[in-house]
């Protein structure tokens, strides 16, 4: 986007243009209300709420724009038609938001993409055309659709449209939470935490607005801290919905103008996060929407009334397993040890009698005579899995071991 475009944009009336877009949407919408996480509250030592955008339609805040955006098309444009390029949420946003309107929908999705999100696209009644080995190559194509076929694209962040219908998200949370001390926001281009920040910062400036990037992803904070719009050579993160190489011009321009901070979060902060959500509050989240939740140990103050928003919940089951299980070993749910045993009889017997002496439940466990380091020092390898309560429990069963003679190798 030009910076003369930037510029016009950054002077218009957000308030009103986001009152607009709610206004639009209001017999769209699904109604997201905050939820009081006991849970995270007391953990974190302050007052936790959730924004669960996941329970929206399609899974996720992305029909907020889409539609604010293809609502507002003209009736020529409309008959054209609009395209886009997304692996994700912003498909399902767009094809949901075209077809309530009865505008023809192309989404172009590279062959990466998921046949459970491709499939729900299609539901949705747009077409999928896969081009491509990566988000570039499909968003490159739909560009030259675009221009050859006369569609509207409909970029996924970097559009003032788009930016004002996802702040309508904001608008909420301070309606139902005017006394908000700050709202945590993921941000992968920006689309979402600048709409949020627009609006806030109109109706109450003493709330801060932090955004939340995964290490691997760090797009915007670089960008930010550097002055300038700068395009990753990669991202590296189990958050894809957040991985992007690039933000855009304007979502860059209106962070840095008012966005308190950004903040930053690992891998293993976003696991476990996944996994405490569901736990605890029996929601199905995606790892970039818990990239909010994730951020709550570097944000948390007493007395405080903290929003975090769930962005989405778009996550295939084999994902959520995989994601589960390493949260699990963060939080020190799963001890996975070797040792190798004498081998004669009732050594494994007597680990198991010390593992159900120390309250450790076996989840699973090899034992093979053909897998000790030195096939002529007379001993076994024992590898076992057992769930555990906590770090506490894995050093107490280690002790445990430890005293009885066992040396231990801990796998995870």
């Amino acid at each position: 986007m030009k910076q003369e475009a930037v510029e016009h944009f950054l002077k218009q009336d957000h308030k009103a243009n986001i009152l607009k877009a709610a206004e639009a949407l209001k017999d769209v919408l699904r109604p997201t209300a905050l939820i009081y996480s006991d849970f995270f509250s007391e953990e974190r030592g302050c007052n936790v709420y959730i924004k669960p955008e996941n329970l929206q339609v399609t899974g996720s805040y992305k029909i907020r724009g889409a539609y604010n955006k293809i609502n507002g098309l003209s009736p020529e444009e409309g008959r054209r038609g609009v395209i886009a390029a997304s692996a994700g949420n912003h498909a399902q946003g767009v094809a949901v938001s075209a077809k309530r309107k009865g505008i023809p929908a192309t989404i172009v999705m590279p062959n990466v993409t998921p046949f459970l999100k491709v499939n729900a696209t299609q539901a949705y009644g747009a077409e999928v055309l896969i081009h491509g080995d990566m988000y570039d190559d499909a968003y490159n194509r739909a560009l030259a659709l675009a221009e050859e076929q006369a569609y509207t694209f409909i970029h996924p962040f970097d559009d003032y449209d788009i930016i004002c219908g996802q702040g309508t998200a904001g608008l909420e949370i301070l309606a139902e939470l005017p006394e908000a001390d700050e709202i945590l926001v993921p941000i992968g281009g920006g689309g979402l935490i600048s709409g949020i920040a627009l609006i806030v910062k109109a109706l109450n400036p003493k709330v801060r607005v932090t955004g939340v990037v995964p290490i691997g992803a760090m797009s915007m904070k670089i960008s930010v801290d550097e002055g300038r719009v700068t395009r990753l050579a990669g991202v590296k993160t189990c958050a894809e919905g957040v991985a992007v190489k690039q933000p855009g011009d304007l979502t860059f321009a209106v962070v840095r103008k008012y966005v308190d901070e950004i903040v930053t979060v690992s891998e293993k902060e976003i696991m476990e996060a996944v996994l405490l959500t569901l736990e605890k509050h029996k929601l199905i989240a995606e790892t970039a929407g818990v990239v909010s939740l994730a951020a709550l140990r570097k944000r948390a103050k007493p007395g405080r009334n903290i929003v975090c928003l769930m962005s989405g919940g778009n996550i295939d089951m084999v994902t959520i397993s995989s994601i589960i299980n390493q949260g699990m070993i963060s939080r020190g749910r799963i001890l996975c040890f070797s040792v190798d045993l004498p081998d004669r009889p009732g050594q494994l017997l007597k680990v198991a009698g010390l593992l159900a002496e120390a309250g450790a439940n076996v989840i699973g466990l090899e034992h093979n005579q053909f897998k000790a380091i030195d096939r002529y020092s007379n001993k076994v390898a024992l590898e076992m899995t057992v769930e555990t309560n906590g770090p506490d429990h894995i050093r107490q069963i280690l002790d445990i071991l430890e005293d009885n003679n066992f040396t231990i190798t801990r796998i995870y």
